[in-house]
């Protein structure tokens, strides 16, 4: 549990399990389990509204700290990572849009390859243990999170609904109470979270996607302390991460994950959105983090890390392609209502995912071979 590897495996194996579970004569009971309706809103509701809000709490946490006190607390630090974030966007982008152009109806899924998926990147890096340098991990850590930063960005500004002007007028007032809490010094974190509560109701009624208020809200949590002890944001960030890795996000891929392979034809493996979204995570995220990445240390704009070999790096940036929570999050904003496409997403990220997890482990075992001293 205390190893990084730990959320990624947890993760993995909700991941099959849900898979088993939809092709099983449990089928039926998963499936109507999620539709059921609690308070006014379906299970499946709940998890990716309520409990992911919870996860992206976290990430507005971790984004916060970085940026502050972390790996992307300079400008020269930022760069290599921003690059190959901006890189590990575009190159998935242009690859789903090229193979679903021809379908206006497909098009608004482009952004479902672009994520990176720490927990399962981490974790496959962990498995290998001293193989790979922790030069690279500390890499892989700040480019995911600039790359959280900018999936966040996305769902705000294109998978955002018809927008209430009263729900999204108390937002914003709740979210300057946050900021004067802040100003002022609070370091109980009781008052945050009680307010985050009403930010994520108001959020989730206003037409912006209700998780964009856990950001929010980690990003108002106060990062300094009073006196020595730990600040609010260590002290959140700590006690939610457990629960995060092991609870919420599985509970969310074993809710998601799950598709039935009945039928499942040749036809349906070459679907233009599995196929974009395969392709994309597997071929574009490696060559868009790579080729920029490669660009930017040729230019002089940033340095390759201590100790970290060509296979290697070419290595972390086949592990980018593994999309896996974020992917299938974005997806189901970008086909509300459309089952077809939704199981093709699913295929596609399962797919794209797999594949690039296995190609970037034996990229990093190779490299960790070729650069072990004689």
């Amino acid at each position: 549990i205390r190893s990084e590897a730990g959320g990624g495996l947890v993760l993995m194996l909700s991941a099959v399990l849900a898979m088993l579970v939809a092709n099983s004569p449990l089928a039926a009971v998963y499936a109507s389990t999620l539709s059921a309706h609690v308070g006014g809103l379906s299970v499946l509701h709940w998890i990716n509204d309520g409990l992911m809000a919870v996860f992206f709490l976290l990430v507005g946490l971790e984004i916060k700290r970085e940026l502050i006190e972390g790996e992307l607390r300079t400008w020269p630090d930022r760069v290599l990572p921003g690059v190959g974030a901006l890189g590990g966007m575009i190159g998935p982008a242009l690859i789903f849009v090229a193979l679903t152009w021809k379908e206006p109806a497909m098009l608004s899924g482009w952004a479902i390859p672009m994520a990176t998926d720490i927990a399962f990147a981490l974790g496959v890096m962990s498995l290998l243990g001293p193989r790979v340098p922790t030069s690279l991990k500390i890499l892989l850590t700040a480019l995911a999170i600039v790359d959280d930063l900018a999936a966040v960005a996305v769902i705000a500004l294109f998978y955002t609904t018809e927008l209430s002007g009263l729900m999204l007028g108390l937002a914003v007032t709740t979210l300057a109470a946050l900021a004067i809490l802040n100003r002022a010094g609070v370091v109980r974190l009781s008052p945050y979270l009680l307010l985050g509560v009403l930010l994520w109701y108001f959020v989730l009624r206003s037409g912006v996607h209700a998780t964009i208020a856990g950001v929010l809200l980690g990003m108002s949590i106060p990062l300094k302390a009073e006196g020595a002890g730990e600040s609010p944001l260590h002290r959140l960030e700590h006690g939610l991460q457990p629960w995060s890795a092991f609870l919420i996000v599985p509970i969310f891929g074993f809710a998601n994950a799950g598709v039935s392979l009945a039928g499942m034809t040749w036809a349906t493996l070459t679907h233009p959105v599995t196929l974009g979204v395969a392709t994309g995570l597997f071929v574009g995220k490696q060559a868009g983090v790579f080729g920029f990445m490669k660009l930017a240390i040729r230019a002089g704009l940033a340095g390759r890390p201590e100790g970290v070999g060509a296979l290697q790096f070419y290595g972390m940036s086949l592990l980018c392609g593994i999309g896996f929570n974020m992917s299938l999050f974005i997806g189901l904003l970008a086909y509300p209502g459309k089952p077809d496409l939704e199981a093709a997403t699913k295929i596609g990220v399962l797919l794209g995912s797999s594949i690039s997890m296995a190609a970037g482990a034996l990229a990093l075992v190779l490299g960790a071979k070729r650069n072990a001293p004689a």
